[in-house]
């Protein structure tokens, strides 16, 4: 690989260029993301997942751009046109844009009205009228007419010779160079209503009548316009000012002269612009645009997955979970403390059926049985009503009793995975099951979902689905390696995301792990089918062995370290359970004796972390939280109310939060906080619990408008001064609350 790649990868990540090299050959070699940054920093100079991740993406582009360039120099070498000067500037192409520019020329084109030209004969004289000499025009085309070949006036050979001329003027990379930037810098999207959809296209009002420059408009409005264009309810332009298109043109191919020739070049570069650049150009920065709208959204929804995925687990406890419901009943299920399925049940606490004395017989007798620790409620319908329900029974207090968000459930209790784990149940069953479980572990239960049907993102389906699936896996891969995984009761999608197994290894695990009973140790695990050296230690220090005969196997430490452990212990006359049981044990040992060529102080730090806190959850403890008592519904809101409030998804607007009400709130960019927010991610993160004033309700559209500042009517209430400016763009983090609640998730989900 050429070096100058990871000397561009180092200079634009700001890092060493052995840093770059170095990862490069630990990715090649099949090493995953997780491993690379958690166990290999000597390598890599102690790069995070996030450089990691980086460098691989980016030598994938070099090496893209590098297969695209030997691809295009073969072609133009078969047509025997490969210049010196045009093999160095290929060579120096260091994008794909500035690349396809340069052998446009040599593109091989199906026929095009300058070709059809050509065929005419009319070639000698384009470059004759192209050199803007001034001649005798019309003389000069009279020579070319010939009725055989329909050129039969000379208008007709001036025009077929500025058809030559305007492909030349299209395949002019300097220009066309110039051009995208024109088009970048200074394009305008301009959104129009398609006339008499006004009704139908209703949720896109915003952008009945919308300008805006193409370089600043965010992500999400980026994505709410294109969808409405392609639902046919909107027209969409993306250009400069056409006169400033035009004159760049001129001044870059017109001669300084006045004559006959120079005339016809100016009728073709109006031309090209119209037919040839424009559309091209426009084509070009729609797809800019909108990959830049996608990484950005792409982002937000990757970040809320993580701290959903990370959210506070309750942990090995027996839980009952109820999927709720009016007509259908209450699915209600008990689970284990391993999360497996003891009983299922169906109750009618709520309307039609009231049977209430029933259900509460029922829901006591299971609580007793099963030495029920916590009640989960899913947030779906007649959930407040269910809570309401089970709160009023009397039930111990040690029993917590706590919703919970089910978005996915009704996803994973129809996919193939629930059919497999339960074939005998039906799919409420399965719902009820996952609300349980995603009490215990979020992070275990989740995995098993698509991430798109989460219900954390932002446009999910309109962003580029290849990147969003990569970036999502990536986070989820993350986040699977960062807590750890315990290989006697994972399950075989959370394994398929620990580095180097996948599904095949995973179920391989599995397989073996019924046929032979628990894993004693991580040195068992080798004899698993199909799971060679390569994938062991990729695999080894992100696997847990609950209550293995070795305590490092309970930890993050890699066995290719226990050895070193072990040495430590011996040391200072130890045994590996005193060290990590006696923080003064471990406070004897001098780091710096066991630095080596293969084992530096970073890692070494990391052992110690790790024997401190061996098998440990990383995230944070779960908190217990309720709604407000008697706000079950939309019309039970008033504005100025105080409420409790759990995030459910960040966009780059703000933030939507669960007040207990059916109906997700918004919370505007611009009442986030007392001060300037410029993004949410800033202030909230998915699943905090927050306090929230009512600002606005909706009732026939469904939409709530919320403030978490604290005196959110102050600037409401404030008189006007003379010469008060008028409000900023919703872009400098101000604007009409209630035309912002346009953008509410159930409606561009």
């Amino acid at each position: 690989m050429d070096i100058n790649h990871f000397i561009k990868i180092a200079e634009e990540l700001k890092i060493k260029v052995k840093q770059v090299t170095d990862t490069i050959e630990l990715l090649d070699e099949g090493a995953t993301v997780p491993f690379i940054s958690r166990y290999r920093k000597e390598m890599t100079g102690s790069l995070d997942e996030v450089q990691v991740a980086a460098i691989r993406d980016r030598i994938q582009q070099l090496r893209d751009l590098n297969k695209r360039r030997d691809a295009i120099l073969k072609s133009i070498q078969e047509q025997g046109k490969l210049t010196p000067e045009l093999e160095e500037k290929i060579n120096a192409a260091e994008t794909m844009s500035v690349l396809e520019d340069l052998y446009l020329p040599y593109k091989p084109k199906r026929r095009t009205k300058a070709s059809i030209a050509r065929e005419k004969g009319l070639e000698p004289l384009a470059t004759k009228i192209f050199d803007q000499q001034s001649f005798d025009l019309d003389a000069e085309a009279e020579k070319y007419l010939d009725s055989e070949k329909e050129v039969n006036s000379i208008e007709e050979a001036l025009q077929g010779a500025r058809e030559i001329i305007a492909e030349w003027i299209n395949e002019n990379a300097d220009l066309r160079k110039k051009l995208r930037d024109l088009f970048i810098e200074e394009g305008q999207f301009v959104s129009k209503v398609i006339p008499g959809k006004e009704e139908e296209a209703i949720k896109y009002k915003d952008y009945f009548d919308w300008t805006e420059p193409v370089k600043t408009a965010p992500s999400h409005r980026v994505l709410a316009m294109r969808r409405g264009e392609k639902e046919l309810f909107l027209m969409l332009d993306s250009c400069p000012d056409e006169t400033s298109a035009i004159g760049l043109m001129e001044k870059t191919v017109l001669e300084n002269a006045a004559n006959a020739s120079v005339e016809q070049v100016r009728l073709a570069i109006k031309d090209c612009y119209k037919r040839l650049l424009k559309p091209s150009m426009e084509t070009e920065v729609r797809l800019f645009t909108k990959k830049k709208a996608d990484e950005e959204a792409i982002k937000v929804f990757a970040d809320n997955l993580r701290q959903l995925l990370l959210a506070a687990p309750l942990g090995e406890k027996a839980v009952l979970a109820i999927d709720p419901g009016f007509r259908t009943g209450c699915k209600t299920v008990c689970l284990g403390q391993q999360g497996q399925l003891l009983s299922y049940d169906a109750i009618y606490p709520n309307e039609p059926q009231k049977r209430v004395a029933e259900a509460a017989a029922t829901i006591r007798n299971l609580v007793e049985k099963h030495k029920v620790e916590a009640i989960a409620i899913g947030n779906g319908t007649a959930s407040r009503e269910t809570e309401s329900f089970v709160k009023s029974l009397g039930l111990p207090n040690h029993v917590i009793v706590t919703m919970v968000n089910e978005s996915g459930a009704s996803i994973y209790s129809a996919s193939e995975v629930a059919r497999e784990e339960f074939p005998d149940y039906d799919l409420t069953v399965r719902g009820a099951v996952s609300i349980g479980r995603r009490l215990m572990d979020p992070l275990a239960e989740l995995v098993k979902i698509d991430p798109k049907s989460i219900g954390v993102g932002q446009y999910q389906h309109d962003v580029d689905q290849g990147a969003l699936k990569n970036s999502l896996d990536d986070t989820v891969m993350s986040c699977v390696n960062g807590v750890g995984v315990e290989v006697n009761t994972a399950s075989k999608q959370l394994l398929t995301y620990v580095s180097g197994l996948g599904p095949v290894l995973a179920q391989n695990i599995v397989t073996f792990r019924n046929e032979n009973g628990p894993f004693k140790s991580r040195d068992q695990i080798k004899k698993v089918p199909r799971l060679g050296e390569k994938a062991y230690e990729q695999a080894a220090g992100f696997l847990r062995i609950r209550n293995a005969k070795n305590p490092l196997d309970t930890s993050g430490v890699h066995p290719e370290r226990y050895d070193l452990v072990e040495k430590m212990a011996r040391d200072i006359g130890a045994k590996i359970t005193d060290l990590m049981s006696s923080e003064e044990l471990r406070s004897k040992i001098s780091l710096k004796n066991y630095v080596s060529q293969t084992v530096g102080l970073p890692t070494l730090q990391d052992i110690m972390e790790e024997l401190s806190k061996p098998g440990r959850d990383p995230r944070e403890s779960f908190e217990v939280f309720n709604f407000q008592e008697g706000v079950n519904e939309i019309s039970d809101l008033k504005v100025g109310m105080k409420l409790p409030g759990i995030v459910t998804n960040i966009t780059k607007f703000g933030a939507f939060v669960d007040i207990g009400v059916h109906q997700d709130g918004l919370v505007h960019l611009s009442h986030l906080a007392d001060k300037f927010v410029n993004d949410p991610a800033e202030v909230v993160s998915v699943n905090q619990k927050i306090e929230v004033t009512v600002m606005e309700v909706d009732i026939p559209r469904k939409r709530i408008g919320l403030s978490m500042k604290s005196d959110p009517f102050a600037e409401r209430a404030k008189p006007k001064q003379a010469g008060d400016k008028k409000p900023r763009k919703e872009s400098e983090n101000q604007g009409d609350l209630s035309a912002k609640l346009a953008m509410l998730k159930n409606k561009f989900r």
